[in-house]
């Protein structure tokens, strides 16, 4: 689904952060990518979404080189990034008059979503997420968890085919933080999605991510992976399994138990 191919990438006057780096995530893959500030998670991100142009190398996605930002790949951000004047119901609907616009391929084809299917997949987006008592009402009037929910409505009202999250849930409480992952994980089981969380969280990297990429605060030039398979089962945030993942990715990251 996303190959990274022997590629690099640097601020303006920055050291690397990226060096002949070259990674491989499968296609319905689950993956977490964790590390101190700094490390290069969210620009590794964004260079999977399009958002940033390598200075080397190249990024595949889907047997395609990625020049642009795809439709098909849907990003939600820590910040939420709704509209403050626009309902909950407005907002989840923005992704359609966007891609509308830009048509299927990006390129600017403009192309029309029948209302019928627009309000359909509105409808049971809304829904599903359990905003539908809150359709009305703006991000101003919304709990954070209101508003990351109609950031993830908004994104997969599109069916895309790729989730990145930027650390989605690092400015929440913990009840409402392990409410939207079990969401996330939830949807994963309901569909083909490949999905990549970028997360300060060691805990939520264990849970969240069947591979866990390891970045390091110094320029990255190979993938370390820790592989995570139980992640997302039944029980498995209560197993030994569990807290050997989290005591191995503490170690690797030079932290104290």
């Amino acid at each position: 689904m996303i190959r990274l191919e022997e590629l690099s990438y640097h601020y303006p006057s920055k050291p690397l952060i990226f060096e002949r780096f070259s990674l491989e995530i499968g296609g319905g893959e689950a993956w977490a990518v964790l590390g101190p500030s700094g490390c290069g998670k969210s620009t590794l991100l964004y260079l999977a979404a399009g958002l940033r142009a390598p200075t080397a190398g190249r990024v595949w996605v889907n047997g395609a080189i990625l020049e642009r930002p795809r439709p098909s790949t849907g990003l939600i951000l820590q910040d939420f990034g709704l509209l403050p004047w626009a309902t909950v119901e407005e907002n989840v609907r923005l992704g359609f008059k966007i891609r509308d616009f830009y048509g299927p391929d990006g390129k600017h084809a403009p192309e029309t979503t029948p209302p019928a299917v627009m309000d359909e997949r509105v409808r049971f987006w809304i829904e599903r997420l359990g905003l539908e008592p809150v359709r009305g009402q703006y991000p101003g009037q919304l709990s954070g968890g209101q508003r990351q929910r109609t950031a993830i409505a908004r994104t997969l009202v599109l069916n895309p085919d790729l989730l990145l999250m930027d650390e989605p849930f690092a400015s929440l409480d913990a009840p409402t933080r392990e409410n939207l992952q079990k969401i996330v994980l939830q949807l994963r089981q309901e569909s083909p999605l490949t999905s990549v969380i970028v997360t300060h969280s060691i805990e939520e990297a264990a849970v969240l991510g069947q591979k866990i990429l390891i970045l390091r605060n110094r320029t990255n030039r190979s993938a370390e992976v820790v592989d995570n398979p139980e992640a997302g089962g039944q029980g498995y945030a209560d197993s030994e399994g569990y807290r050997r993942i989290c005591s191995q990715l503490r170690e690797m990251l030079g932290e104290t138990a």
